[in-house]
């Protein structure tokens, strides 16, 4: 923790989480606004579906390259500039995604999209920690989860009523629109969070040891595993949101927001008990918590899909409670990958969120397009995500 953190932020220390909150809904925000406008870019760019497809899962997988670095830089030159600069190139790629001409132009920009905009989502967990003593940093990791449930939760919404009033490329000159106004809010706003004397310096073979040293640490890589995977029993379905609701509960894509309300009001119901009992329970407690709601989820998304015909009024609220099981959980699990190294957290993040963002990425471009086409083929495979997550957690647990 900086020992100046006290005199680094005078305003109320909420207004700081919904700073680090926005940072943080770029990349969902950037998923979500354009899923409506799915097969209206396809026919636009005589696009295929595995091109689509495409767009999303080159996005994740520059999200997970890039995550290696964010937080590495930051331990180096500070969080502040790392953050301007990410937000910067973001707001640029916007544009190239608002001129493509072609799915292959879509894709590279989408690409550039997803490399920048993990800046931050990796460097807000750092600050985060930077400033705040460990149960207070639960508290505000659970506001950033809360208000990060907002934007997800906007965005199909903004995204359907520009594609339907306007067409598809509005929907990424308003992505251009919030990268600049990030820009700006955090050039005026953000201050430097890295104390001068935790600095590290930039070296690529000391980085490099740095993360084979992580990633010889089988407690850290449980923990990540079990903070980042089961996400995906949720995410999966964001991914195949246009077939998923489109084709199988018959949706519109003014209705896609439906979903959305759910899911991420599950999230943020999840992030606000979880501020909410920090400090009161033990975190372990709160992580089993968390893990059987999602278990219970997993279990009844699969009966259910067994016995009945695919509708929604059974189908979103099923996927909310799981998403607030996840919510429950995952401050507390974050912060503990986070002090694994408490003088290098930022390479500590970065790491946390590209093993994250890489399983994300083989989720969208491998996964989805195996079992979009079948309900109960998607509540399996979420259901294997949690257990994946689950037992990482089992395995863990006595060490920490």
């Amino acid at each position: 923790m900086n020992p100046d953190a006290g005199t680094l932020w005078r305003g109320p220390r909420w207004t700081l989480a919904v700073l680090l909150a926005c940072l943080g809904t770029v990349g969902p925000f950037s998923i979500d606004t354009y899923l409506p406008a799915f097969a209206g870019i396809a026919q636009a760019l005589d696009a295929t579906p595995v091109q689509m497809q495409q767009t999303l899962s080159s996005y994740l997988l520059g999200f997970a390259l890039m995550n290696l670095f964010h937080g590495a830089l930051s331990d180096s030159f500070g969080r502040r500039p790392v953050v301007l600069v990410g937000t910067a190139i973001f707001a640029l790629a916007s544009l190239g995604c608002a001129l493509s001409a072609s799915i292959g132009q879509l894709i590279f920009f989408r690409t550039v999209q997803g490399m920048s905009a993990g800046a931050g989502v990796v460097v807000s967990r750092a600050i985060i920690r930077d400033m705040f003593p460990p149960s207070e940093a639960q508290r505000v990791m659970s506001q950033v989860t809360l208000f990060f449930g907002v934007a997800p939760a906007v965005a199909p919404m903004v995204g359907g009523f520009l594609f339907v009033h306007a067409d598809w490329h509005a929907i990424f000159w308003f992505l251009v629109l919030v990268g600049t106004a990030l820009f700006v809010a955090n050039w005026r706003l953000l201050p430097e969070t890295l104390h001068k004397d935790l600095a590290q310096p930039f070296h690529p073979r000391d980085l490099m040891r740095g993360y084979w040293q992580l990633c010889g640490s089988r407690k850290f890589l449980l923990l990540t595993i079990a903070s980042g995977v089961p996400f995906n029993g949720m995410f999966l379905y964001v991914l195949a949101a246009p077939v998923f609701l489109g084709e199988h509960l018959h949706l519109a894509p003014t209705q896609f927001f439906l979903f959305f309300l759910f899911s991420i009001g599950g999230i943020m119901g999840g992030a606000w008990f979880s501020g909410r009992l920090a400090g009161k329970i033990k975190p372990r407690a709160q992580i089993r918590r968390g893990f059987f709601i999602m278990l219970a989820m997993a279990v009844l998304n699969v009966v259910l899909n067994l016995a009945l015909p695919p509708s929604a009024w059974w189908a979103l609220p099923v996927i909310g409670v799981f998403a607030l099981g996840w919510a429950l959980m995952v401050p507390v699990v974050t912060l503990m990958v986070l002090d694994q190294v408490p003088e290098r957290r930022g390479m500590a993040s970065s790491l946390q969120a590209c093993i994250s963002s890489a399983a994300n990425g083989l989720v969208a471009g491998v996964l989805v397009p195996l079992v979009m086409h079948s309900t109960l083929g998607l509540a399996l495979a979420s259901a294997g995500m949690m257990a994946i997550g689950l037992l990482a957690w089992l395995w863990v647990k006595r060490e920490v």
